[in-house]
């Protein structure tokens, strides 16, 4: 028998990963070079990518040149991390890395 509450709970994992998939075939190319990037040179976090891209922004030593469109990666990160925060995941879960 099943417990109380757990068909709410498969029914409220099930609409987040509609969206998490909504979501990630959304994605431009561009965004998913990103999530690549991030596991690949930054130890899946954002927050060195974007030190990376402020500091080559600011002329400062950067660890990884990345593209010339800087402040539209800053952006991309940006939306992609709030999405990640929002929905408790990390989006190289779910976007291929090869």
């Amino acid at each position: 028998m099943e417990e109380p509450g757990e068909k709410g709970k498969r029914a409220g994992k099930t609409a987040v990963k509609r969206v998490v998939n909504d979501f990630v075939a959304g994605l431009s190319d561009e965004h998913r070079m990103l999530v690549v990037l991030k596991v690949q040179l930054y130890g899946g976090l954002w927050e060195p990518m974007l030190d990376d891209l402020k500091n080559r922004l600011a002329g400062k030593p950067y660890i990884f040149k990345l593209v010339n469109r800087i402040n539209d990666d800053i952006e991309r990160i940006k939306q992609m991390r709030e999405f990640e925060t929002k929905h408790d995941i990390d989006l190289a879960e779910f976007v291929e890395l090869s």
